[in-house]
């Protein structure tokens, strides 16, 4: 089931936070010092959400689809990204 973007901002703002004070400021999970990057880079290392969730219990299936929304939300900004 696809959620509207108005669901997905909820949800984010539920479960993605910055804080100066936890890791650097990067984004994280709210309660965590788990990183959108880090979720990001285990996903794309082939990592399966089963695999995340079993080294991190205290990630949730939400949080992981929350993380990958905040990705694509951030990229969506018009912002040009050089691939030299």
């Amino acid at each position: 089931m696809r959620r509207n973007n108005r669901g997905d901002e909820k949800m984010q703002k539920q479960w993605i936070v910055s804080n100066p004070k936890v890791m650097m400021g990067k984004p994280v999970i709210a309660g965590t010092r788990i990183t959108v990057e880090l979720i990001l880079e285990k996903l794309a290392a082939g990592e399966t959400i089963e695999q995340v969730l079993e080294a991190h219990p205290h990630l949730t299936r939400e949080a992981i689809l929350s993380a990958l929304a905040f990705a694509r939300d951030a990229l969506r900004a018009d912002v040009v990204y050089p691939l030299a």
